[in-house]
């Protein structure tokens, strides 16, 4: 493709004479540039891409895409472009290089603080049961119809996300269902895509290591809905009192979903037990095998999704009263002594909340031990508000070590400990090394008590310093489970 049309609908401040560069690939790593690449200098978090420039000339980039002026005229031996954002450009360029793969299926994005991986991950399996071709895109792995990729980050970067989406569509998918991080939003990843319709899940205290103040982190999540075109919707769940906010500028058609008002999709749960709960959605009832008002919401946003794509309702309610938990969120474990274990994502304080009370409410009364720990050069700010969660519902807190990263494991258990009270700390241990701690909690469960293993669901690695190591907690569960037996 010619840089000149890479270049048809990005604002340039400053080229060099010659334009008509021909690009094989983009890339905004200079160590992954070649002959023939078009090197994008973003000014990132951790370093600036600028800096870069001239190993991507050595490495054989034909064109350098540059937002800092004191560059002009300094670039020799490729076309040079000067652009108000490089970052913007770069997923601009990405999808023109693509030919614009997101205008070719429907794409539905599921932005809010949690529930984005469940809510996105139904609806794939939902339409995919209805006998479409779909992709995902989630924190937990990307797929093309049934073929699962690894997915590094909740959503790509521009280029390996348009990219996958030009897969898909050489292979037919008809959906796309993809998770809309704030992280995403904020950097541009997702500029220049078509959305069909965007979903608001809620609003809770995370990434502030990032955002540092609420108000921008609910800023950001409202850019997603501010920028929907006429043409789609936005699915918003007005139980969040933010959920009105994030459609109060958008084009798209705006629809509600609650299970307490008056909304254009509603839901009430009518039962639950620790194997499912009964909803009533819209005027039917519909038995599922997901128990809690957040999982209530997260199939609500499904359901509400497919009857805005226009599935036929009948079809939809039997498909979902089959659909099974996704990978890390309140999956089961039981071993002896009618113990059960429970592996749930919950890393927030809020989702923590979510899943405490549901077990507290399910299990009728069972012993419930709480095992959860906070990940290193993270938020800080909701580690004491964390420890005051669990010592709310559990009888028993262990906190333990979650991708400390950087950070002394004690360091944070303290921060943990310090938003405790003189009841919730005598009713805890601390743990920093993760396996004792489940093995110390599942040890301490009486028969019939229930062992929530909280923070990281899916993941199979603990960070700690710059070693990515080995680690399951459903796997260390099941092995303390045969253990005990033996």
């Amino acid at each position: 493709m010619k840089l000149t049309d890479l270049l048809q609908n990005i604002e340039v401040s400053e080229h060099s004479a010659e334009l008509g560069a021909d690009i094989k690939d983009i890339c905004f790593d200079s160590r992954k540039c070649k002959p023939g690449s078009l090197f994008v200098a973003v000014d990132g978090n951790l370093s600036d891409g600028h800096r870069f420039i001239p190993k991507a000339l050595e490495n054989g980039a034909v064109a350098v895409v540059y937002q800092n002026p004191e560059y002009d005229g300094k670039i020799e031996g490729a076309a040079s472009v000067r652009v108000a954002s490089s970052r913007s450009a770069l997923a601009l360029m990405a999808s023109a290089f693509y030919d614009n793969p997101s205008s070719k299926l429907t794409l539905v994005g599921v932005t809010g603080t949690n529930g984005k991986t469940t809510t996105a991950t139904l609806l794939y399996e939902l339409f995919t049961q209805l006998g479409y071709h779909c992709g995902l895109l989630s924190t937990i792995a990307n797929y093309i119809g049934r073929n699962q990729l690894p997915a590094d980050h909740t959503t790509p970067d521009p280029v390996e996300l348009n990219g996958l989406l030009a897969e898909m569509v050489d292979s037919g998918c008809q959906y796309c269902f993809m998770e809309v991080s704030s992280h995403s939003i904020d950097q541009d990843r997702i500029k220049g895509l078509t959305f069909a319709g965007g979903i608001f899940s809620n609003l809770t205290h995370d990434h502030l290591d990032y955002h540092k103040t609420f108000d921008n982190y609910l800023r950001c999540k409202k850019r997603f809905f501010d920028e929907l075109p006429a043409g789609a919707f936005a699915l918003v769940n007005i139980d969040d009192r933010n959920g009105r906010v994030m459609a109060q500028n958008t084009a798209a058609r705006v629809y509600t979903y609650s299970c307490g008002s008056m909304a254009d999709f509603r839901c009430r749960i009518m039962d639950q037990t620790m194997e499912g709960m009964l909803l009533k959605m819209d005027d039917t009832q519909l038995w599922t095998m997901f128990i809690g008002a957040h999982n209530a919401h997260n199939l609500l946003a499904v359901y509400g999704t497919a009857m805005l794509l226009g599935a036929d309702k009948d079809e939809v309610l039997t498909i979902m009263s089959k659909l099974r938990a996704v990978n890390g969120r309140l999956e089961y474990l039981r071993g002896g002594n009618n113990v059960t274990a429970v592996v749930d994502y919950a890393h927030t304080p809020d989702a923590l909340e979510n899943v405490l009370k549901t077990l507290r409410e399910t299990a009728k009364g069972e012993y419930l031990i709480c095992v959860f720990g906070c990940g290193g050069d993270r938020d800080k700010t909701k580690r004491p508000e964390m420890g005051a969660i669990a010592g709310k519902y559990a009888d028993r807190v262990v906190v333990t070590s979650d991708n400390p990263r950087h950070e002394d494991p004690l360091d944070i258990m303290n921060d943990i400990k310090a938003g405790m009270d003189a009841k919730t700390r005598a009713k805890s241990v601390f743990i920093a090394d993760r396996k004792e701690a489940i093995r110390s909690a599942i040890m301490f469960a009486p028969e019939g008590g229930v062992v929530l293993v909280a923070g990281k669901g899916h993941e199979d690695y603990l960070i700690i310093g710059d070693e990515k190591m080995h680690f399951d907690d459903k796997e260390v569960i099941a092995e303390i489970f045969d253990e005990l037996k033996a």
